[in-house]
């Protein structure tokens, strides 16, 4: 049974009529023992059925653990956006989870954002991306049901596309509750940086990177 409505199909074909480069959707499962993994799989495979720029990969966690280690994915399910073509790139774009719920609309927006090759943050926030030079590890603990968590998701997202400095994951939180007690998760969403610095709520660009230089 298709997890994508029929209008939701047409909707999401008029979004990616215009995706301007290729892209590739790897996604990390597994047969047993993994909670929403078959359907985080079906919601990649009708989501790259509506666009000839999308190709999708699928891998077994386990008996692909070598390339599960090569994207830096260590838990199930696992979804990555990167650019696809002649130059394939990836920007350190995760979503741990199923992206479904609110989460759905930045999986589509981040599908966009890769194929056209520009992360669409401020002038001001570019420039103090680029003299970034230690690694920055964003983690966006959401659920499925909060409407401000894609704009804090995003945002991660949109920094790890604009410097290689940056790695964004959204981590679903129900789904993985060790990191949500490891983190004290008891709201969404919460971003995590660098392990110690914590940040509430879906902040703008300015109080994200105050987080993140403090955080450096």
């Amino acid at each position: 049974m298709p997890l994508l409505k029929d209008e939701d199909r047409e909707h999401i074909k008029n979004e990616f009529a215009g995706l301007e480069n290729p892209v590739k959707v790897l996604v990390f499962t597994q047969p047993m023992e993994c909670q929403y993994c078959a359907e985080t799989r079906q919601l990649a495979e009708e989501i790259s059925e509506l666009s000839d720029q999308i190709t999708l990969e699928v891998y077994d966690f386990e008996a692909d653990e070598e390339i599960a280690q090569k994207y830096n994915v260590d838990k199930i399910p696992a979804t990555v956006i990167m650019q696809d073509g002649d130059t394939p790139k990836d920007y350190g774009i995760r979503f741990f989870g199923i992206p479904s719920g609110y989460e759905f609309a930045t999986l589509i927006e981040d599908i966009k954002m890769v194929a056209s090759g520009e992360s669409g943050l401020s002038e001001e926030t570019k420039a103090q991306v680029a003299e970034i030079t230690t690694p920055v590890h964003m983690q966006v603990f959401v659920t499925p049901t909060c409407p401000y968590c894609p704009r804090a998701v995003l945002l991660a997202h949109q920094l790890a596309m604009e410097s290689d400095m940056f790695r964004g994951d959204m981590v679903e939180a129900i789904e993985f509750p060790h990191l949500s007690n490891k983190y004290e998760v008891h709201g969404v969403p919460r971003t995590v940086i660098n392990e110690d610095v914590h940040l509430e709520g879906a902040a703008p660009e300015p109080m994200v990177m105050a987080k993140v230089m403090e955080a450096i």
